[in-house]
C-alpha cells in the first residue's frame, strides 16, 4: 500500500526455463482483484522457443486445499503485427481455463471458486494452443493456502452480507457505500450518527420502520446524498437541498412531517401570535404569488416528466396508490423484500395477488420499469407470472403480480418443507424454468399451489424483444454474487453461455437444497462443494439427503452432469439451452419410468415432451 490497496507483497519470481520481460506502459486493472501496475509491467516468457510455462510445488500436507489466482497482461499489439497469443491452462494435466487471449495492458485475473485437488505435487502448465504465434506469458500469481479454524466463529448470519446495500468500485479506490436500504426493517429509536460516516451515499431508504425523535441535520451535510425516504421533523438543511434541486425527498404518507423551525414554532408559547403581525392583505398577495408560481412549476415538471418517461398506453390496468393501499389492507403482510423494494399480499376482487413495490433506493430506474411493465402486459406465457396491473403515482411504482401460493424456489429448498419436492417435481420445475431462462436465480423462480414454476424478475425484460422494434430491451448487469458467469470478470461481456451458467447453478440448488454460497467463514460455493463430491464418486451425498434415496440415481448422475457442463469454467464448453432442456427431459423420463415399473403415481404434463430414454446425448458423461 498505496501501489496495493490490498496491501499485498509482491516477491518477485523466475519459473524454471523462463525469462523475464517487462514495458514501461501503464496496465489497467480490469476486476477486483486489482493486480498493481508496477508487478503487472514485469512477466515472464519461456527460453529455447518452448511454448510452455511451468508453475508447480509440493504440499507439506495432502489435507491442505490451495486457492490460484493468476495474472495475464499483454504487452504487444498483436492486432497491428498480425500476431496471436492463444493461452491454454492445465492442472497436473488436466484442463483448467482457456484457451483465452491475455488483454493489451489490461490485467486479466484466471482463477477458481472450487481448490485445486490436492496431489503430492501440484503443477499449473501454462501452454499456447496450436494456432497461437506468440509463446505465453504470465505476469504474477497468488497461491493461497485455505486455513481451518478451530475456535468458535461470528455467528454467520451475523456477518453475512447485507440485502439492500449497494456499493461503488472505483478503478483504483476502495469500494464505498452508495446506497443502503433498510426500508421495513424493524429499526426502532433514533437515526444512528454512524449513517454520518457514509459520506460516498447517494440513496438512504428508512422508510416503514419504528424512527423516533427529529430527523438529524447531519443527513444534510452528505455531498452526495440525492435520495432519501424517511419520516421525521426535517431539518432545513434538507429543505434547501431539495429547494435547489440537489435531493429527492419523500415525505408522502407521512402528515406530521414538517420542516424543523414550523415545528419548533407550533410548540414554542407565543409564536402562533406573531404570526399575524403581517398584515392580511400582503398575506393574500402572498399568497397568490405562491400559488402562481407553484402552479407554473408543476406544468413545467409535469412537462418534463411526461418527456422523460413517456407514458403507459395501458391505462385500463392502472392503479392508483389509494388502491394498492386498499388492496394490501396498508401494506399489512410482507411476502419479501430484496435489491427492488418489498413484496406484498393483498386482495383483488376476492383474489389473492402479490404487489411488488419499487423502492425509491432500487438499482432499476424508471426506463426499466416502463419496459417492464409495456413487456408483460403483451406478452402471455405458462413460465411466467401474470402481470395483473402497475401503480405510477410519483414516487410510488408497484407491479401487481398473480399470487403464487408456494413462494420462491430458493425459499422452499433451504426451508423445512423441502422433503415435498420429490425428485420428479425437482426436474419438472428445472425442466420449466429453462423455459425462460436468462437470468434465472432461485429466487426468482416462483411455485404456483401445484408446483408450477414461473419466473418473476426485473432482470426479465432482457429476455424478449420488444415487439415492432427490433430490438432487445436491456437491463444494467448488477451481478447476484454466486451467479455471475466466471468469464464476465475478463471478457466484461454477457453472452447466452451466461445464461446457460446461471442455470446451471439453479440445476445445483434443485438437487442439493444448499446455498449458492455458503454462509460459513470459508464461503464455499455450491460448484467448487459439487466437484469435490464428484472427485470422491459419492454421488448420493451431493442429493438433498431429505430425498431419501427415492430417486432413480442414473437420472441423479445425468442431472448432475447436466448442471456441471452448464457451470464449465471456459462457455465454449458449455452446452445451449435447447441441449439442456433435452437432457433434463431425458432425465425426467428415466425417473418417471421408475415410478411407473414401481405402481407409484406420477404427474403428467403437457409441457413435458415424451423423450426415449436411449435418446442420444450430446453432453460428456462424468466418470462414475
Amino acid at each position: 500500500y498505496p501501489d496495493d490497496i490490498y496491501d499485498r507483497i509482491w516477491l518477485p519470481n523466475s519459473l524454471p526455463n523462463s525469462e523475464p520481460i517487462n514495458t514501461t506502459s501503464d496496465i489497467i486493472s480490469m476486476n477486483d482483484y486489482q493486480g498493481p501496475s508496477t508487478v503487472m509491467q514485469t512477466a515472464v516468457i519461456p527460453t529455447n522457443g518452448s511454448n510452455s510455462l511451468q508453475l508447480s510445488w509440493e504440499p507439506n500436507d495432502p489435507k491442505f486445499l490451495y486457492y490460484a489466482y493468476l495474472y495475464f497482461s499483454e504487452f504487444e499489439n498483436v492486432q497491428a503485427n498480425n500476431q496471436t497469443r492463444e493461452i491454454i491452462i492445465y492442472i497436473n494435466g488436466i484442463d483448467w481455463f482457456g484457451p483465452f487471449s491475455p488483454l493489451h495492458f489490461a490485467a486479466n485475473t484466471i482463477y477458481s471458486t472450487w481448490p485445486i485437488l490436492t496431489a503430492e505435487k501440484i503443477e499449473f502448465s501454462i501452454n499456447t494452443t496450436e494456432s497461437s504465434t506468440l509463446p505465453p506469458i504470465l505476469n504474477a500469481y497468488e497461491i493461497y493456502r485455505a486455513k481451518e479454524f478451530l475456535q468458535f466463529l461470528t455467528n454467520q448470519q451475523d456477518a453475512y452480507l447485507w440485502q439492500g446495500l449497494n456499493c461503488s468500485y472505483p478503478e483504483y479506490d476502495p469500494p464505498r457505500i452508495t446506497s443502503l436500504n433498510l426500508s421495513s426493517s424493524g429499526i426502532a429509536g433514533d437515526i444512528a450518527p454512524y449513517i454520518s460516516t457514509l459520506t460516498s451515499i447517494q440513496i438512504l431508504d428508512l422508510s416503514n420502520n419504528n424512527l423516533t425523535g427529529p430527523v438529524p441535520d447531519f443527513l444534510s451535510q452528505l455531498p452526495f446524498l440525492t435520495e432519501l425516504n424517511l419520516k421525521g421533523t426535517i431539518p432545513n438543511g434538507l429543505i434547501e437541498k431539495q429547494k435547489n434541486g440537489l435531493l429527492s425527498l419523500s415525505v408522502e404518507g407521512n402528515p406530521d412531517l414538517c420542516p424543523e423551525a414550523s415545528c419548533t414554532a407550533d410548540e414554542s408559547n407565543g409564536s402562533r401570535d406573531n404570526k399575524f403581525v403581517v398584515p392580511v392583505v400582503a398575506s393574500v398577495v402572498s399568497l397568490c404569488v405562491l400559488v402562481t408560481a407553484m402552479a407554473i412549476l408543476w406544468s413545467l415538471r409535469r412537462r418534463m416528466q411526461v418527456a422523460k418517461n413517456g407514458s403507459f398506453e395501458l391505462k385500463n390496468q392502472r392503479f392508483s396508490y389509494s388502491n394498492v393501499l386498499r388492496i394490501t389492507n396498508n401494506f399489512e403482510r410482507v411476502l419479501g423484500n430484496g435489491g427492488f423494494g418489498t413484496v406484498y399480499h393483498g386482495y383483488l376482487d376476492g383474489t389473492e395477488v402479490a404487489v411488488k413495490m419499487l423502492s425509491p433506493s432500487s438499482a432499476q430506474g424508471y426506463k426499466q420499469f416502463q419496459a417492464e411493465v409495456e413487456l408483460l402486459m403483451r406478452i402471455h406465457h405458462k413460465n411466467l407470472t401474470t402481470l395483473v396491473g402497475y401503480c405510477d403515482e410519483g414516487t410510488n411504482r408497484g407491479l401487481i403480480y398473480e399470487f403464487m401460493a408456494n413462494g420462491n424456489l430458493q425459499a422452499l429448498l433451504l426451508g423445512e418443507e423441502a422433503d415435498i419436492l420429490s425428485w420428479e417435481g425437482r426436474l419438472r420445475i428445472a425442466i420449466e424454468a429453462a423455459k425462460v431462462h436468462r437470468d434465472v436465480k432461485s429466487t426468482n423462480i416462483l411455485l404456483s399451489g401445484k408446483f408450477q414454476a414461473k419466473i418473476a424478475d426485473f432482470g426479465l425484460s432482457r429476455t424478449f424483444p420488444v415487439e415492432g422494434s427490433g430490438t432487445h430491451v436491456t437491463t444494467t448487469i448488477a451481478g447476484t454474487p454466486g451467479y455471475l458467469d466466471p468469464e464476465y470478470y475478463i471478457s466484461n461481456r454477457l453472452t447466452e453461455k451466461s445464461d446457460v451458467y446461471n442455470f446451471g447453478v439453479v440445476l445445483l440448488e434443485i438437487i442439493t437444497s444448499k446455498s449458492v454460497i455458503e454462509r460459513t467463514h470459508e464461503r464455499i460455493h455450491i460448484t467448487q462443494w459439487v466437484s469435490f463430491m464428484l472427485g470422491k464418486g459419492d454421488i448420493e451425498s451431493i442429493v438433498d439427503p431429505r430425498l431419501h434415496e427415492d430417486f432413480d440415481i442414473n437420472s441423479v448422475w445425468k442431472t448432475v452432469e447436466i448442471a456441471m457442463a452448464c457451470v464449465s469454467q471456459t462457455s465454449t464448453k458449455r452446452p445451449t439451452m435447447n441441449q439442456v432442456v433435452m437432457e433434463l427431459n431425458e432425465s425426467l423420463a428415466i425417473e418417471t419410468a421408475r415410478l411407473k415399473a414401481a405402481g407409484k403415481e406420477y404427474e403428467s404434463k403437457d409441457s413435458i415432451e415424451s423423450i426415449s430414454v436411449n435418446q442420444h446425448s450430446e453432453l460428456s458423461p462424468l466418470a462414475r
